[in-house]
């Protein structure tokens, strides 16, 4: 169920007579823009909001200007069997397995999924390793008898679920976000390229999010349907993942590309909305997504999108882009040139995109969200 829109003021008079409580929000680490950090960060507003003292616990932080605490000084700050602890699990830490079975607090594992190790096995054996760990403690964390285990997305729940957490001790909600701040933003357009036309890709260089298979498509779309087409990639390279940077470059120089993508490490807000509002599409070809939100900034800013049916995209994109259950790149390039010259189509994916934005992952329906959600645990 989609819960209604509150506004702030709201939320305080629905909890004045809420029972106040500690809730200690513990993440691995703050960083500006960061995904786990901006949900962190927007649940403890909301909490606040909601009356009720909120602490940041981390192993380091940065761009911060909230007080975080050493996640030692959990124990100490919470006070009562009624507070709470809210660890953001996204990756393998051993401390909060400790914490959690020990601590006299209720607690809430806040899930944002981990990438199974085998999409980074040609590519780095650290990677390998530490996802590997972090899909270990899924059990782990499942066989302690959370309070509630929140997932980004469905498909998050369920790696619980297939643990044996019952059903009624899980819940849903989307990620908080930076996508308001990102539409108020001005566009800087001077470094985005011009593509008759313009294929985008948000996110980090990593082996599960099908580069490979993108450049494919651009590939396809160049020799086939669109000559003119171009490719922006907007994202970071791990230096431990330089291998599969190198396989990204040798695939561009193997298709003849290098003048058709642009790649731009150090994107800033305004050129991110920029790209946004150029691209005919948003190409989301990744193998493996916890939630994916570059797929809401994009809806929430009127970009199409065309994806792989994969992981959780389909959840978060329901009926607001076109999805396929193949990469294969004709198909995905016949796609994007239909969404360039059909421009109806592109208004009723527009229409729906910002649609499902607002009903679905709007700052004022996730604090609705997270609200009643917390009214159990009054």
């Amino acid at each position: 169920m989609v819960p209604t829109r509150c506004s702030r003021s709201a939320r305080r008079r629905d909890c004045a007579s809420a029972p106040r409580m500690r809730i200690a929000v513990l993440v691995p680490g703050f960083a500006p823009h960061d995904a786990v950090s901006n949900d962190a960060l927007g649940m403890a507003a909301v909490l606040r909001d909601l009356g009720h003292e909120v602490g940041l616990f981390a192993q380091h932080s940065s761009g911060i200007s909230d007080t975080v605490r050493e996640p030692q000084e959990i124990e100490a700050w919470l006070t009562s069997p009624r507070d709470i602890v809210i660890y953001h699990f996204c990756g393998g830490w051993d401390f909060p397995l400790a914490l959690l079975r020990r601590i006299r607090a209720r607690r809430i594992v806040r899930y944002h999924n981990i990438t199974p190790p085998e999409f980074f096995e040609p590519w780095s054996s650290g990677y390998v390793a530490a996802c590997a760990e972090g899909r270990a403690q899924i059990a782990q964390f499942a066989a302690l008898n959370c309070e509630l285990y929140l997932g980004d997305s469905p498909y998050n729940v369920a790696d619980f679920t297939h643990c044996g957490v019952a059903s009624e001790r899980c819940a849903v909600l989307a990620p908080f976000h930076e996508v308001e701040q990102l539409r108020a933003l001005q566009p800087d357009a001077r470094r985005i390229p011009r593509g008759a036309p313009l294929l985008l890709m948000i996110g980090r260089l990593s082996p599960n999010k099908g580069y490979l298979d993108l450049i494919d498509a651009l590939g396809a779309c160049i020799a086939g349907i669109a000559p003119d087409a171009h490719l922006l990639l907007i994202g970071k390279l791990d230096p431990t993942l330089a291998v599969y940077g190198e396989a990204i470059h040798a695939r561009i120089a193997e298709r003849a590309l290098e003048s058709r993508v642009t790649i731009l490490h150090d994107a800033n807000g305004a050129e991110l909305r920029a790209a946004c509002a150029c691209a005919d599409a948003l190409v989301m070809l990744s193998r493996h997504e916890g939630f994916c939100v570059p797929v809401i900034e994009a809806m929430a800013l009127g970009t199409p999108v065309v994806a792989l049916a994969s992981s959780a995209i389909p959840s978060t994109l329901g009926d607001a882009g076109v999805l396929w259950d193949t990469a294969d790149p004709y198909l995905v390039a016949a796609t994007i040139a239909r969404i360039a010259a059909d421009a109806r189509l592109r208004a009723e994916l527009q229409e729906r995109g910002r649609s499902r934005y607002a009903r679905m992952f709007a700052p004022g329906v996730l604090a609705a969200g997270l609200g009643e959600i917390m009214e159990n645990f009054a």
